[in-house]
């Protein structure tokens, strides 16, 4: 791993109550390299700003994470170099889905994590916004 990632847990211990993998942290230390802070990301094509056509979580969860990938390696790193985020819904009842769909991305990475429930986000259709923070390691090529 490219930083040092402290008390590694997985949401499948720490929430048995509900159907989670994800592979979170309690702290990440990071040394040097170059820092990417991500917008908070909305489920639309980061090309046209037009919003994806699903109301669906999953399908706006995996776009959300599309680009959250994209930027990072646009930035010239990858999504192992992702520290935190920070996942903002808006219906509690749709947390395992979205959570579930992020570990899909995040599987072997452990950022550290928080999450929120908000009354709602920019647009009226969307469900989920990420946003997360990257630091390249000095040094790293693709």
């Amino acid at each position: 791993m490219a930083h040092q990632r402290l008390r590694t847990f997985n949401t499948r211990e720490t929430y048995p109550e509900q159907n989670l993998d994800n592979d979170l942290c309690q702290a990440v230390v990071t040394e040097g390299g170059r820092t990417v802070w991500l917008r908070g990301q909305c489920p639309q094509n980061l090309d046209d700003a037009q919003t994806i056509d699903s109301h669906d979580p999953v399908a706006q969860t995996h776009k959300v994470m599309q680009n959250i990938q994209q930027l990072i390696e646009e930035a010239g790193g990858e999504m192992a170099h992702l520290v935190k985020v920070v996942v903002y819904i808006t219906d509690i009842r749709h947390r395992e889905a979205i959570y579930r769909t992020m570990g899909e991305y995040i599987k072997g990475v452990y950022p550290v994590s928080t999450g929120l429930v908000v009354q709602a986000l920019a647009r009226p259709e969307w469900l989920v916004e990420i946003d997360g923070t990257a630091v390249i390691p000095d040094g790293y090529r693709p």
